[in-house]
């Protein structure tokens, strides 16, 4: 039964014990005949598909992967574009750089840009999670399974090292083009330590990571229309051509072009923002 008070995409922040490894829980309903959407570069994400529709992910470089009953998608540093041939069901949650790593530890960078089948790592009890989300009384059921989905698939892995992820996102909440020399020196480690930690956490190199969300915090100042000297948008670009051509490398979009948003991109970015004083605003702000 679905909650009537809800829209498309219903986001909820993680409860307290899961909030350094999961980013957001959400529901998705979309009821076409055909779903073509380009999803911007964002962190990695757990998905349970509760219909029978079929889909596939088309990654940056021509990869092609189906959308599986339970799906692992990795750090993405490029737009996805996200087909499904029919009503869109499903069900999922955003893994922070910690999760991300405790969920699929050592092999956590090979996994960037890409999706895998989570059935091919945990095996069919995977298949009764979805059969219990999907039959799921109310949204609100549908979020505590997969809350506790994320506490198990966690709890089997090796824990990251969160002083680390800290560091990192302090390091990219403090400016809007944040220098990788001040992550080096924040985390007392070599430049080639950081970047193969930062690499294994978050699926790229520092300086990828820091154009990454440097695009996308701006893209999301730029939605909410704020003015390019208002919040430093100028200082962290060399010009205006910069900033296009970054924002459109990780959106898909052009600045001059995202608010003229789909259904689902709107619903995303109202979900995400309601959010806010709940989460990290790296989260909500990008």
């Amino acid at each position: 039964m679905r909650d009537a008070s809800y829209g498309p995409i219903i986001y909820h922040a993680p409860d307290a014990d899961l909030a350094e490894m999961i980013s957001t829980v959400y529901i998705a309903r979309f009821d076409v005949e055909h779903f073509d959407e380009t999803e911007r570069a964002d962190r990695p994400q757990f998905r349970i598909r509760l219909n029978s529709s079929r889909g596939e992910y088309h990654f940056a470089g021509g990869l092609v992967v189906p959308a599986f009953g339970a799906t692992i998608i990795g750090p993405t540093s490029a737009p996805v574009r996200a087909i499904c041939h029919g009503p869109v069901y499903l069900a999922g949650f955003g893994l922070m750089p910690a999760g991300w790593a405790t969920l699929m530890g050592p092999d956590a960078e090979q996994y960037a840009d890409r999706a895998v089948d989570a059935h091919d790592l945990f095996g069919h009890w995977i298949d009764g999670v979805a059969a219990a989300v999907a039959k799921a009384a109310t949204d609100a059921d549908r979020v505590r399974i997969m809350q506790d989905l994320a506490r198990e698939i966690l709890r089997r892995g090796e824990p990251a090292p969160l002083w680390f992820t800290r560091t990192v996102d302090a390091w990219l909440a403090s400016h809007l083009s944040p220098q990788v020399a001040d992550l080096v020196a924040a985390s007392g480690m070599s430049s080639r330590s950081v970047e193969r930690m930062t690499k294994r956490y978050y699926g790229v190199t520092p300086k990828m990571l820091a154009r990454k969300y440097r695009a996308l915090r701006a893209a999301s100042a730029l939605t909410r229309g704020a003015a390019l000297d208002e919040v430093g948008l100028a200082e962290a670009f060399y010009d205006q051509s910069h900033l296009i051509r970054e924002v459109k490398h990780f959106t898909g979009t052009t600045p001059g072009k995202l608010n003229q948003l789909s259904d689902y991109a709107r619903a995303t970015r109202t979900g995400r923002n309601s959010l806010a004083g709940k989460v990290s605003p790296l989260i909500v702000d990008s």
